[in-house]
């Protein structure tokens, strides 16, 4: 992956005061709610994380957005479910960039196609500044797919916080 300085000043300059407008704590909330509302209808846990922009080291090292998700997976062990349902809708604000990562327990049953399908429409409201909602047709996108193949059972407990997180 290529960096460009374009990219450099996004990262670095940019986004570490823009993202914060269109992630206000009232977007966040929203955000929050409708995770908990849509883990009523599935059986899954879904965790929402945005970073404003990649560390300093990450971009030299050019870690690309899915590596990073990946690490970011890993690191808030969205894996550690009972029935391996976690999702992680992981967005990177500067690149305007969606990944989707869920555990295993969706390996057999999710063509990735699914997942990137979530992303696109997601990214495309994000390009033209529409990240509420961008991230709440994410939620509900995520949620659907979820639904498909985990209903909700009686055994339903929330084992993920709903809280986005912020990087």
């Amino acid at each position: 992956m290529v960096r460009t300085i374009s990219a450099w000043v996004r990262h670095l300059i940019l986004a570490p005061f823009g993202w914060r407008r269109d992630f206000a704590p009232s977007v966040l909330g929203q955000i929050e709610t409708a995770i908990a509302a849509s883990e009523k209808s599935h059986g899954g846990e879904i965790r929402f994380v945005v970073e404003g922009a990649l560390p300093g080291r990450a971009l030299w090292r050019k870690v690309d957005p899915r590596e990073r998700a990946v690490r970011v997976f890993s690191d808030l062990r969205v894996w550690d479910t009972e029935r391996n349902t976690g999702v992680l809708i992981y967005v990177n604000w500067a690149d305007r960039d969606v990944e989707i990562l869920a555990d295993r327990g969706y390996n057999a049953l999710v063509h990735a196609g699914e997942w990137e399908a979530v992303c696109a429409a997601m990214e495309t409201h994000y390009r033209v500044g529409r990240f509420k909602s961008g991230s709440l047709a994410g939620v509900e996108g995520v949620a659907r797919v979820i639904a498909l193949h985990f209903p909700p059972g009686d055994h339903n407990p929330n084992e993920l916080p709903d809280r986005p997180v912020v990087l």
